[in-house]
Parts: structure tokens; C-alpha cells; sequence
């Protein structure tokens, strides 16, 4: 397929809503390529399939954080509110969606959500461990999985980017350098 998704477009599409990684049921649909609607028609057709945890429903106060806060004016007018997926609930409307698009955009989420959990991971494995050698190497994989993510979306050519993460703890920096 040429119109391959990337990991940095799943990226911009998960919020952080009631302390989970969630992605709007327009955002899957734009990522899956059919309409909200027909999204949300698989989760009122299979309602087995999404139990608590998979998806929710968002109240007023979070439809109006989402607008405000995660920049989603389109949602503003809307007089539907929207529904978040989970991950688990991302994997199970996988199962429902068939077509080569969702199963490419199924494994484009997945794989964004596995990075970074392993990003989160290797950061904080960085701030408890004391030993500068193990840090550093831990710092250079968290520079790789960044780069992983962001992918093409880094515009270098004969010059170096430097990606700067301050965290609670530590500071990373990653230059990567391309010609």
C-alpha cells in the first residue's frame, strides 16, 4: 500500500482522558477511513464485544475539555457526544472492521500504542537507575524509539535536529544527524 500510517499520525490522535490512552471514535474512523458513524454502528452492533474498559462515552465536561483542551473544534457543534476507544477497545473493533485499510491502520495503532509503552518504560528505568554507563544506554534507546515514532516527520538533510524531553527527573537529548 502506498499510503502507509504512520506512527506519528496515531500519535496526535490519542488523548489522555480519565487517566487511560484513548483515541475519539472520529479520530479511528479518519484512521480506518469510513465514516464516525459506521464506528460507532460496530460498537452498538456488537455491544458483547465492548464490555467496561473498551470505550466510554464522554460527559459534557470532557467533550468540552477535548475542544479546549486536545484542540478538536469540530467537535465544538456537534451535537453528538463522542465515544473514547482504549486501547482494548481499538484491538476489539479490529476485529469487527474488514477491509486492508483497517487492518493496516489496526497494526499502525498497535504498534504506536507497544512504543510508547516501552518509551514510558525505558524513562522511567532511566530516572531510578544510578549508574551513568546503564542511563546513557537507555537514553540512546529512548532517542531510537523517538526517532521511531516521529519517523518521516523529521525534515533533515545535511544538518542536525536536536529532540530535547525534559521529564520530572531527567533530560533527554537526541541529535540525529542525516545528509
Amino acid at each position: 500500500m502506498n499510503d502507509v500510517l504512520k506512527h506519528s499520525e496515531v500519535e496526535q490522535k490519542i488523548i489522555i482522558l480519565r487517566d487511560t490512552k484513548v483515541i475519539l471514535d472520529s479520530d479511528v474512523a479518519e484512521l480506518y477511513g469510513v465514516e464516525t458513524k459506521r464506528v460507532n454502528e460496530a460498537v452498538k452492533n456488537n455491544h458483547d464485544k465492548f464490555p467496561e474498559g473498551y470505550v466510554f462515552e464522554l460527559t459534557g465536561e470532557e467533550k468540552y475539555e477535548v475542544v479546549e483542551i486536545f484542540d478538536h473544534p469540530k467537535l465544538k457543534f456537534s451535537p453528538s457526544i463522542p465515544k473514547a476507544f482504549t486501547e482494548k477497545g481499538l484491538y476489539m473493533l479490529a476485529t469487527i472492521l474488514k477491509s486492508a485499510k483497517a487492518t493496516e491502520t489496526t497494526l499502525a495503532i498497535v504498534e504506536t500504542y507497544a512504543k510508547l509503552r516501552e518509551l514510558t518504560g525505558t524513562m522511567a528505568k532511566i530516572a531510578a537507575i544510578s549508574d551513568a554507563k546503564q542511563q546513557k544506554s537507555l537514553m540512546n534507546r529512548g532517542g531510537e524509539m523517538i526517532t521511531d515514532l516521529l519517523g518521516d516527520e523529521l525534515h533533515v538533510s545535511d544538518t542536525e535536529t536536536t529532540i530535547e524531553l525534559n521529564f520530572a527527573v531527567v533530560k533527554l537529548k537526541h541529535k540525529i544527524k542525516r545528509k
